[in-house]
């Protein structure tokens, strides 16, 4: 590992800082290189180089908006027993506190920048000899990304789409109902779904949804902060709707009442807020049953009754 993280990173210093450590996907460390600290995650799993490739992708996306920051992304690289490491700047973190309420900001930037870049193109379009920019190549007028991300070891698909239910109902919801169909058969989860996939279109009716760019998977533990300000880690970017980056922050805490309002001081709450947010809650107790089992049944379960009615 010591002679290929050497070749890869070009770098003849390569001296391991502290203890290895990591989630419950990867484990990391950090060196000192030439070039200065660097991050490592190590998987060994066959979907590694997928996994990582998405990550990259995803910190590379939010760094092209200079609205939040995150580690600079490196490279990934091929194991030879298999799996694949990531390599990206190492960024000395401690817990959130002082700047939630400039994350709010921030993640309310990062959901504003695409629909801004939309605006300035629009007004360009109308002006005698503009139009033909930079920003046209920039802004994004579909649903998905142009790379598979996964939310914890579970690939996304993310197919572009015009609308955002469809996206949503097929590369999110209906993508994690197969896998409980497929592990489980669970008669009730299914007989459910039946109902609620047709209503799902209904709590989006007269409400204008432009491309966001989001995170992906924004909660307590991937956020954090350095004397400079807060910083975002571990995305899985893609291009939805704003209000489904909330849902998880909401469902497990470890978010001050100072990031929500300084978010919605910039996005404020539309009609049916609480009602799709419930939705995209969903999501996570599904996703949740396909990463950790049935102990997330039941949550699934009472949501959807809730939504049905």
């Amino acid at each position: 590992m010591e002679k290929l993280l050497k070749t890869e990173l070009q770098t003849s210093l390569l001296k391991a800082l502290g203890s290895s450590g990591g989630g419950c996907i990867s484990q990391a460390q950090c060196y000192e290189t030439d070039h200065g600290r660097v991050f490592v995650k190590i998987n060994g799993q066959p979907q590694a180089r997928t996994m990582f490739e998405g990550e990259m992708a995803s910190l590379e996306a939010i760094q092209q908006t200079n609205t939040l920051r995150v580690p600079k992304p490196i490279k990934v690289i091929d194991l030879p027993g298999g799996g694949a490491a990531f390599a990206m700047e190492y960024l000395k973190m401690k817990s959130l506190s002082k700047y939630s309420a400039k994350l709010g900001e921030q993640v309310a930037e990062l959901h504003l920048h695409n629909q801004k870049l939309g605006e300035k193109l629009k007004k360009e379009e109308s002006t005698v000899g503009k139009g033909a920019g930079l920003n046209e190549h920039h802004y994004v007028d579909k649903f998905g990304f142009h790379i598979v991300t996964c939310c914890g070891y579970i690939p996304q698909v993310n197919e572009w789409q015009s609308d955002w239910p469809t996206f949503f109902i097929r590369h999110r919801l209906q993508a994690q109902m197969d896998l409980i169909e497929r592990d489980y058969g669970d008669r009730e989860a299914r007989e459910l779904w039946s109902r609620l996939k047709p209503k799902i279109p209904e709590m989006f009716c007269d409400l204008e949804i432009v491309p966001a760019l989001i995170h992906g998977d924004l909660w307590a533990g991937n956020v954090a902060e350095d004397d400079s300000g807060p910083i975002l880690f571990d995305p899985a970017c893609f291009y939805g709707h704003s209000e489904f980056e909330l849902a998880i922050a909401l469902m497990f805490g470890g978010f001050s009442s100072s990031f929500f309002s300084a978010y919605h001081s910039k996005i404020p709450k539309a009609p049916g807020f609480e009602k799709r947010n419930k939705l995209y809650q969903l999501f996570n107790y599904i996703n949740h049953w396909n990463h950790f089992g049935t102990g997330y049944r039941g949550s699934t379960i009472n949501v959807m009754r809730r939504l049905i009615k």
